[in-house]
């Protein structure tokens, strides 16, 4: 929803659908450099050469031209440096960020909320040198081979990097960048019998690594405290064989009487891949107690709870305390339209990046198949039911048969989708409200209590062979 001053509080559906001039035209350049990459950098066919030569042009009038032109004629010539890869990365990063910037600009005109001012970055402490220096060396070897030139004894190289970047704090984040990226690449060694190349995301992931080995790229927003309400709209949660991550969504209200803005809160653990659907939550929820907040639909009253110039609420138990009643429908009707939209830092403005809370109720529901659109004031919006998690009570069945959502609203293939966060439905004759997170502080649905159960006896028999294995 947006206020009522913009076509009678509609969400513009119809912005969303129009043509984005130059998205296409720069991602078309960001693929051009990937095909690239796939292929290595070492001595690129002529075809490729021109795709370097076509990624540079796309930057043309920029400050980056001089530099990448020169950094892709190197390239294309087969002699350049770890300097010329570092600006093809910069200027491939900032393609995707101007993509980001023009569809966020795009949702910023269709909810009619206001948009976060950030701040400068505060200087970064220049951590030790040469490991930047190593992981970088390793990520320019890793490019000259290219995805289908790789091997496991090119990938292994990134291990004594991370192991010596590890035990310091400020290089954690490249060092968990690197060991996930090299796990993930020699999975898929040898490159020459690969079948198909994630080309984005491997260049993704290469680009922004590169990136982070540079001084003060990681550098971060001054960190404040937030005291206030917190009223929760939903929990996104992610999933994975030996990890689960929970992030709230939520509205807070400073005690200040200052405008209320987006923030979110997240929490990680590892997981055993025996623990699945609502037993994940067990593993969850010692770490953060809002999750029972969010489940039992109650408000937190935070107190100088440190938070990012991002929104990022750093939580911690001990700034927190378990508020009044706070009815997330009620939140998103009244707080969210508006709640002043978070900030994104430099490195983090990429399409896939992008996840905003909205609300909506009064759509027509279609659904072809698999495939369900939410018609909101005539126009189609894609809802995206396959990110609905299994540790919830929420179903496609009941989005299909809903009348009012919060969602994320998401970039994805080249459309604006609906990640559905919580739905208004009809359930036996009666209004219900069901949430993605409806579970996260426990439950007593015969199926949840059944996975709840399962997970606590799958947990208690890991610990003990865990003890076993360490009195051995």
């Amino acid at each position: 929803m947006v206020p009522a001053d913009q076509d009678g509080g509609v969400m513009r559906t119809d912005l969303l659908l129009e043509t984005v001039p130059g998205l296409d035209e720069a991602l078309a350049a960001v693929d051009s450099f990937d095909r690239a990459l796939v292929d290595g950098l070492l001595r690129p066919r002529p075809d490729r050469a021109a795709d370097l030569a076509g990624f540079a042009h796309a930057v043309a009038g920029t400050p980056l031209a001089a530099r990448v032109a020169e950094a892709a004629g190197r390239t294309a010539e087969g002699s350049a440096g770890e300097d010329d890869f570092v600006a093809l990365a910069a200027a491939r990063t900032a393609l995707l960020g101007s993509v980001h910037d023009a569809l966020m600009s795009r949702v910023g005109e269709a909810t009619g909320r206001p948009c976060g001012v950030a701040d400068a970055p505060l200087p970064e402490s220049r951590p030790t040198v040469n490991l930047h220096t190593a992981a970088r060396s390793w990520l320019a070897d890793l490019a000259r081979a290219g995805w289908q030139g790789m091997d496991h004894d090119l990938v292994a190289g990134a291990a004594p990097v991370v192991s010596a970047m590890l035990p310091e704090p400020s290089l954690r984040r490249l060092a968990t960048l690197l060991d996930g990226f090299a796990a993930e690449l020699a999975a898929s060694c040898p490159g020459a019998a690969l079948e198909r190349v994630p080309a984005r995301r491997w260049a993704d992931l290469w680009s922004r690594a590169m990136l982070l080995t540079l001084p003060g790229a990681a550098a971060t927003h001054a960190t404040d405290t937030a005291t206030g309400r917190l009223l929760p709209l939903g929990v996104d949660l992610h999933e994975h064989a030996t990890a689960v991550q929970a992030q709230v969504h939520a509205v807070f209200e400073p005690a200040d009487g200052s405008a209320p803005r987006l923030v979110r809160a997240g929490i990680a653990a590892p997981k055993p891949d025996t623990v699945v659907g609502a037993g994940i939550w067990q593993l969850l929820r010692p770490h953060m107690s809002l999750l029972a907040a969010v489940g039992e639909g109650r408000s937190m009253e935070l107190t100088a709870m440190p938070v990012t110039g991002e929104g990022d609420l750093i939580w911690s138990d001990a700034h927190a305390r378990t508020g009044g009643a706070a009815d997330a429908f009620v939140t998103a009707r009244v707080a969210l339209p508006v709640a002043t939209d978070a900030v994104t830092a430099p490195l983090d403005r990429h399409p896939a990046r992008i996840a905003v809370p909205v609300f909506l109720e009064g759509y027509a529901v279609r659904q072809d198949d698999d495939a369900l659109t939410f018609t909101v004031a005539g126009h189609p919006l894609a809802v995206d039911t396959d990110r609905i998690p299994a540790a919830g009570p929420l179903t496609p069945e009941a989005v299909a048969g809903s009348g009012a959502c919060i969602a994320l609203l998401r970039w994805d293939a080249g459309s604006y989708r609906l990640q559905p966060l919580a739905v208004e439905t009809t359930v036996r004759k009666k209004a219900v409200a069901l949430h993605a997170g409806g579970w996260a502080g426990g439950t007593t649905d015969k199926a949840g209590v059944r996975a709840e159960k399962a997970a606590t006896d799958a947990v208690a028999v890991l610990r003990e062979r865990a003890g076993r294995l360490l009195r051995k």
